[in-house]
């Protein structure tokens, strides 16, 4: 694998692996991708939720004739407003080690179906709430089905997609996330003057992705990986035969058989990914998601509307601003999807990690010049300006090197033993 990423099996024979890109794993790919599609919505849709004057007159009203707007560092201070935006997060978490157990013993495709029924009733859950404990609890089912489906479709995807286009498919699950994120803001800057129920609006189309990816698993078989791990080789074979467009898979099922039967000797998997063969691929799986969320991609998704009010701009203008950074996150996904084969996982890590890390401190230093310590004071437009265009550049980094490959590596690298 291109970057010096480690080979998961038939990494050696792979050149002698037949067949071709099937119009049944691009429409694989795209439903399963609904997966991403669903966790970038709710990403993009709750920042621009929580400015709106009517959702925080329900949920908040305390804290709205409270808002301090000359404070540039503290623009809501409620301990409840952060449970609502953590517990998805927190309850997310849960699920997907819950999902590591159900995409092993009952199929990525199982896991798959459960994300997409839990998010849709979530989404019920708080479109239609009237009560603060009603919208936490929908966003805990919320984060049920993020968990699940983010365990499941990369790996899914990962496994459908042929050897030689595996990291550019498994990147539409990243792509899928950033179009969720670009989604949810043109549609919260669309319903922001909705009155009163434009928040509930925003909310109950997270449904959508939701309701994909649940009729789409519905109807899509499971990985040939999976169906052999469980016992079913000729169901996986058919599968096989059927993704790669040709009835010779003799090689590609020889690998997937061997590292299943390897797979079985594990009694106890989590044991058996601390040994010291799995060590690599244990510390990568582990660090690369870790400085994923590190690099404070969430802080801009989530509060973009709150950071371009700091730079002076109203609410519309806000809710605009965080369109663009959406455009561009799609974008430059695309541009990902298009150079990780030929440059390499290692290399877009390194460029991308440079280009953050130069950003955020410039943005930081611009933010201390004008606002200080206190947080009180005003951003001039050539600052703000620039900090616009920082944040994009930002955002560009992050889209086609650590949001996608924190997805793709690990769920690549990975034996099938340990990989669910």
């Amino acid at each position: 694998m291109a970057g010096g990423a480690i080979k998961v099996e038939g990494g050696g024979r792979s050149h002698l692996y037949t067949g071709h890109t099937t119009f049944a794993v691009v429409m694989i790919a795209i439903v399963a991708a609904s997966g991403g599609l669903l966790f970038g919505y709710d990403n993009g849709i709750t920042g621009g939720v929580i400015s709106m004057r009517n959702f925080a007159e329900l949920f908040f009203p305390e804290e709205l004739a409270a808002h301090d707007s000359s404070n540039g560092y503290c623009k809501f201070n409620d301990q409840i407003l952060q449970l609502f935006t953590s517990s998805l997060f927190l309850a997310g978490a849960f699920a997907a080690l819950v999902g590591m157990v159900t995409c092993k013993k009952y199929g990525r495709r199982f896991t798959m179906i459960m994300g997409g029924l839990c998010f849709i009733i979530g989404t019920v859950l708080v479109a239609s709430a009237f009560h603060i404990a009603q919208l936490v609890i929908g966003r805990l089912v919320l984060g049920v089905g993020v968990g699940f489906a983010t365990q499941a479709t990369p790996l899914y995807l990962s496994e459908m997609a042929p050897y030689n286009l595996r990291g550019a498919l498994n990147i539409l699950f990243q792509l899928a996330v950033t179009i969720g994120i670009f989604a949810a803001q043109l549609i919260n800057y669309g319903t922001q003057h909705i009155y009163p129920w434009g928040w509930r609006l925003s909310l109950a189309l997270a449904g959508v992705p939701g309701l994909m990816l649940f009729l789409g698993a519905l109807v899509l078989p499971d990985t040939p990986n999976s169906l052999i791990e469980r016992g079913k080789l000729e169901q996986g074979e058919k599968v096989l035969k059927r993704i790669r467009g040709v009835d010779d898979v003799t090689v590609e099922l020889e690998d997937i058989v061997d590292a299943v039967n390897v797979s079985r000797t594990i009694v106890n998997p989590w044991a058996t990914i601390l040994r010291r063969r799995y060590r690599p691929q244990l510390v990568i799986s582990i660090l690369i998601p870790t400085f994923q969320q590190w690099v404070g991609i969430n802080a801009i998704i989530f509060y973009a509307p709150q950071l371009f009010q700091t730079t002076g701009a109203g609410a519309d203008a806000a809710l605009l601003n965080t369109v663009i950074i959406g455009a561009v996150n799609v974008g430059c996904t695309v541009v990902a999807i298009l150079v990780v084969d030929r440059f390499g996982r290692k290399f877009l890590l390194i460029e991308g990690g440079i280009q953050l890390v130069i950003c955020e401190f410039i943005v930081g230093a611009l933010i201390a010049s004008s606002l200080g310590t206190s947080g009180v004071g005003g951003i001039g437009p050539a600052k703000a300006n620039a900090m616009i265009a920082l944040i994009c550049i930002y955002i560009a980094g992050f889209a086609w090197s650590w949001g996608p490959l924190g997805w793709l590596v690990p769920s690549e690298i990975q034996p099938l033993e340990t990989r669910a």
